[in-house]
């Protein structure tokens, strides 16, 4: 694809970075969380620099990280799940509740002087149980809330807020620690979670509801993964995400050890240096709209790569907070622009039925791989020296830019096509429930000779689509006898299940459609069948069926 190409890509899905904004709904839980996220970055800076003052060991000090992220990985694809099935707003509520009591104890513990390192890192790691809960919601709400042509400028917005946070979070963070103590930073940091918990319960959005019964929780994560795995452009883009955080990671994880051993600096040094890193985010998140028309997303990761390399191989060699403070930007506009560019990627190639578990599952692995980062790199700190680790790191970014030629991350001139939801139940015969089953489906087709190869062809690209929404087992055979006679099968668990795979249809799967009809030769449209199975053991009939003659 062409530069050009790109530039129109951008123009496409939206038109600049603050269009979201004129959302109201969004905009409100926007500068919310935003607030939140100032909370949140001055506890992390109070946590940060209470572990290491109280414990000598590095792997500690690098497992804070980690702490607020294994949470993510841990439950992030059950709250994806819930994001699909239940209300949003709701699920979102309810882990802005968690945090809320989670941050609120962590002020008590604090208060009551129990200061021991694996408490610290208990209470650390429920609050982001709370965000686990939380961000896939919020992400999912995104498309629900904005014009989906808007939606990569709002999930960069969702960066940008964050890292111009970032810019004076950590210092403020710094400042709080070392003027009023780690006692006030938690405390100021548990009101700030109530400012997104309160615009929650006061806002409200359209949401377009399913005319379908909730699916269970295990089947919806089993849809959710499937889905997730089968789509290429998102199994790219979680790759490179993940590698991205476990070979970044270390910049943030190991930065404490960096000021305190390196620089010789305090809690103060410690928050400006992280504000830089955020001013650098900053800029890259406002510029992103510009880099977009310009660049491929493709060599926007290689670049992104490239610049925390280049940050973390100069906090490795320097010891001078001015340097360490430049290449801590440049850092952070790498950091964004790797981050916003996955994002998107995965935003706009999910359906709004699945967008809340792909996210989820993009959020679980590379939440993941930050952890096992956060302790890679701290291991390499204990075990040999703070040096070799942020070297290591930085050769591990720029094989991750090389990764590039394994799981590129595609350019996308549209957003994917939402479901058409159009879909009329075909009469049956027998008094079916929502969850009879298992349900068998037969279509049958007829091929001339000729047009087998073009057949062949579009019926693997309708095994992919119908098996990423929820078709099981599904097969093509060929009559023996009549061998211009071919037959589709696949099978859902229950009656639901049937009606719901129809109802994931998009344009683009009914055009595909189309293209197979075109190359039936048979007086009729194909015939479906639908039979239900049934347990030789039963007393019923083994297999009871309805022949169908329209298309489903």
């Amino acid at each position: 694809m062409s530069r050009a190409a790109a530039g129109a890509d951008a123009d496409v899905v939206s038109q600049t970075t603050f269009a979201p904004l004129r959302n109201p709904a969004f905009r409100s839980i926007w500068l919310a969380t935003q607030v939140s996220n100032l909370g949140w970055l001055m506890q992390t800076v109070a946590i940060s620099w209470l572990m290491a003052t109280i414990s000598t060991s590095d792997l500690m000090v690098a497992l804070v990280p980690a702490s607020s992220t294994l949470p993510a990985f841990i439950l992030s694809v059950f709250a994806g799940a819930l994001a699909d099935n239940f209300s949003r707003r709701r699920v979102m509520f309810a882990g802005r509740c968690l945090m809320v009591i989670a941050s609120a104890m962590l002020a008590v513990v604090v208060a009551l002087g129990f200061v021991d390192p694996w408490m610290i890192l208990g209470f650390s790691f429920l609050i982001a149980c709370g965000g686990a809960l939380n961000d896939p919601a919020w992400q999912a709400s995104v498309g629900d809330m904005v014009d989906r042509r808007d939606v990569p400028a709002a999930v960069t917005l969702l960066s940008v807020g964050f890292n111009t946070v970032r810019t004076v979070g950590p210092a403020l963070g710094g400042i709080v620690v070392a003027s009023f103590g780690l006692l006030t930073a938690f405390a100021v940091t548990t009101l700030s979670y109530l400012v997104p918990l309160v615009t929650i319960w006061l806002c409200k959005w359209k949401v377009r509801s399913s005319p379908l019964r909730r699916e269970s929780m295990r089947t919806a994560i089993y849809d959710g993964v499937r889905f997730t795995a089968m789509s290429s452009e998102i199994t790219a883009a979680i790759t490179r995400g993940t590698l991205f955080g476990l070979a970044s990671i270390s910049i943030l994880a190991l930065l404490p050890l960096v000021v305190r051993d390196q620089l010789g600096g305090g809690p103060l040094a410690y928050g400006t240096l992280m504000a830089g890193f955020g001013t650098g985010a900053v800029i890259a998140g406002i510029s992103n709209s510009v880099f977009r028309r310009s660049l491929l997303q493709e060599r926007l990761m290689t670049l992104a790569c490239v610049a925390c390399a280049a940050c973390s191989l100069s906090l490795a060699l320097t010891s001078s907070i001015a340097v360490a403070a430049i290449a801590l930007a440049l850092g952070g506009a790498g950091w964004v622009t790797a981050w916003s560019g996955v994002g998107v990627r995965v935003q706009l190639a999910s359906p709004r039925w699945v967008v809340g578990r792909t996210i989820s599952i993009y959020y679980a692995l590379i939440d993941g791989g930050i952890a096992a980062g956060s302790w890679v790199w701290g291991t390499v700190a204990q075990n040999h020296s703070l040096t070799w680790a942020l070297e290591g790191s930085a050769g591990a970014l720029l094989l991750v830019a090389a990764a590039g030629v394994l799981f590129p991350l595609r350019e996308r001139h549209e957003s994917e096509p939402d479901t058409l939801e159009a879909f009329n139940a075909p009469a049956v015969a027998l008094n079916l429930k929502q969850r009879s089953g298992p349900i068998v489906v037969k279509v049958e087709y007829v091929i001339a000779e000729r047009n087998v190869d073009a057949f062949l062809d579009l019926m693997r690209q309708r095994r992919h689509v119908h098996s990423r929404i929820g078709a099981r087992h599904w097969t093509l055979q060929r009559n023996l006898q009549k061998p211009m006679q071919w037959t589709e099968t696949f099978r859902t668990p229950t009656w639901t299940d049937y009606l719901r795979l129809n109802h994931r249809l998009t344009e683009a799967d009914k055009e595909l459609d189309e293209r197979i009809l075109l190359l039936h030769a048979g007086e009729h449209s194909p015939q479906i069948t639908l039979l239900i199975e049934r347990p030789t053991s039963s007393a019923r009939k083994a297999e009871q069926s309805v022949h169908l003659h329209p298309r489903h």
